[in-house]
């Protein structure tokens, strides 16, 4: 290969990762106003620029294809994840503001209005996805995804405050991964593919859903080797808390992710686009997680 040949595709392909930046860039404006519009719901202190920066190249590398506005209701979607997050782990003290929670955004996702903050964010992300011609149909779908990362996250919520009070023992590694829907990665998927997909992966969602809660929980074990020392400092679990070698949630990990590598490489042939958007998202979190974290200043 002549060095101009090497130049030229290196040339295209900062090109193309220069067109991938630029969809980020729009994302992330995107996301800054959507926050700016609820203040209450997303302060500074964590929910930083770094943070719709990173949620915005997460999905604008996790699916390039994408035009910017398509790629905004799947941003939006994280951030509505985020906002739960934030809402159930750090600002609630009691089950019943879990439950209040759980229930005003089950009633949202079944079409009512919403007067507070979390519940109007979602509101408008409902709104949105359904000018999907697909909605109609896949709503059903879309609420139990709720319902999924809901209890998931109220249930990681009992474990800590139960493990706090001395009441009950922390749950098993195997129980821990079971519970991966707290990571809210599915539900945006979810949201994504009925936004975004064609209907071939319409009529193929609920094998989609199969393979990416597998992928969710290499998510799920990737985020927590890079985000220990962040989890101890906030009071977070964390799957190396649950072993007693950290090199046992390494292997888990890598062995999580090779499995993961098998079923993309099976769901590929009916589902090409699909299976590289939940690859591309895998290995974007792998290298993110390296270096940095989503979550800015507590």
């Amino acid at each position: 290969m002549t060095r101009v040949d090497v130049q030229g595709g290196q040339l295209a392909s900062a090109a193309e990762q220069g067109r991938i930046c630029a969809l980020a860039a729009r994302g992330q404006r995107d996301l800054q106003r959507r926050a700016g519009a609820h203040p209450d719901l997303f302060p500074s202190k964590p929910f930083d620029a770094a943070l719709f920066s990173s949620i915005a190249l997460a999905m604008a590398f996790s699916a390039p294809w994408c035009t910017a506005e398509e790629l905004a209701l799947t941003g939006r979607a994280v951030l509505w994840g985020f906002a739960v997050d934030w809402q159930v782990d750090h600002l609630a003290t009691s089950r019943s503001e879990l439950d209040r929670i759980t229930e005003t955004c089950l009633a949202v996702a079944d079409g009512a209005a919403a007067d507070d903050p979390l519940g109007r964010f979602l509101a408008e992300l409902r709104d949105d996805l359904a000018a999907s011609p697909a909605f109609a149909g896949l709503r059903g779908l879309w609420r139990e995804e709720i319902g999924r990362t809901l209890t998931a996250m109220a249930r990681e919520w009992d474990w800590k405050t139960a493990a706090e009070d001395g009441t009950a023992r922390p749950p098993t590694l195997t129980q821990y991964l079971a519970n991966a829907d707290n990571l809210a990665a599915t539900v945006v998927n979810v949201a994504h593919w009925i936004h975004a997909g064609s209907s071939e992966t319409h009529r193929q969602l609920p094998r989609l859903v199969t393979v990416s809660d597998e992928v969710q929980r290499a998510l799920r074990l990737v985020n927590d080797l890079g985000t220990y020392e962040r989890d101890l400092e906030w009071g977070d679990l964390n799957a190396i808390m649950l072993v007693d070698d950290r090199a046992e949630i390494e292997r888990r990990t890598a062995a999580q992710i090779d499995h993961c590598r098998h079923l993309l490489a099976e769901l590929a042939p009916s589902c090409p686009r699909e299976a590289d958007y939940l690859s591309r998202q895998l290995g974007f979190t792998s290298g993110f997680y390296r270096l940095t974290d989503f979550w800015g200043t507590r």
